[in-house]
């Protein structure tokens, strides 16, 4: 089965392994048919548990080797990495103003983005959007890396990364998904709006791969641009959903466990 995966091209393979990281968004999200209700600390701590696993993916799959990749490459060491990650961050700040999401737990009225009549459930889909756009540009560029033929980019690498994404997207499913069913939504609905909100994931993945497929010149900038988007999102989005409910303790230990977690898979695996 590896030996299958390794002989793809780059771009199939991040569009599979995009699939992946969808199909466990949709397992999460299929919790709605055999629950109604869950309990906020479980959410909390699954939320949190996603932002610690996105934080240390954005350091051991994509920092670490786009500092990698610029010293290979003759480059200040530091210089690609800082720039791609502050650019990052930067286009999502952008989005997050310009696009119209809402936080799960928070009233309509605290909506972002810009002014809309918008449906709730749309709002609440279109913020978990946001955090899976950065997240399909991780595994595409890691999967694009591979045409470089640099030491730091590795097959196990890009599949640990993105088992490590499929993983946090487990809880976002939930998260997305079962809010909707107790507000009274169909089972059917609420699964189709949870795992709807991933299928940008394969999108952005080819995307991002066929970028530094065209041009190895920019694959760590790619790389860290993709860990400054995943930081924001988490800073910005995750991380207060998880403890806006004052589940502060549950949240933190989530986070602790989801970062020890994919530490382990990038360290073990890669």
């Amino acid at each position: 089965m590896t030996e299958w995966f390794k002989g793809l091209e780059p771009l199939t393979q991040a569009f599979l392994a995009t699939c992946f990281t969808w199909g466990m968004t949709a397992l999460g999200a299929s919790a709605v048919f055999f629950f109604k209700e869950v309990n906020r600390k479980v959410l909390d701590a699954m939320l949190g548990f996603a932002a610690g696993v996105m934080i240390a993916a954005s350091y051991w799959s994509l920092l670490a080797p786009a500092i990698e990749m610029s010293e290979s490459m003759g480059a200040a060491p530091w210089f690609p990495p800082a720039v791609g990650f502050m650019l990052g961050a930067a286009v999502l700040f952008l989005v997050d103003k310009v696009l119209p999401h809402l936080h799960i737990g928070y009233p309509t009225e605290t909506a972002e983005g810009m002014e809309t009549t918008w449906h709730r459930t749309t709002l609440v889909v279109l913020a978990i959007t946001l955090h899976n756009v950065p997240e399909g540009l991780a595994v595409g560029v890691a999967f694009g890396a591979l045409g470089a033929d640099l030491p730091s980019a590795t097959l196990v690498g890009a599949i640990t990364l993105a088992i490590g994404i499929g993983i946090q997207n487990f809880p976002e499913g939930f998260a997305v998904a079962m809010p909707l069913r107790r507000v009274g939504v169909s089972r059917f609905k609420s699964f189709w709006y949870g795992q709807l909100s991933a299928l940008v994931e394969p999108i952005s993945a080819i995307i991002g791969a066929v970028i530094v497929i065209q041009s190895q010149a920019i694959l760590p900038y790619a790389l860290a641009f993709a860990a400054g988007a995943m930081i924001f999102v988490v800073v910005e989005e995750v991380i207060p959903e998880s403890q806006h409910e004052g589940n502060t303790d549950l949240a933190t230990i989530g986070v602790m466990v989801g970062f020890t977690v994919m530490m382990a898979l990038d360290v073990g695996l890669g």
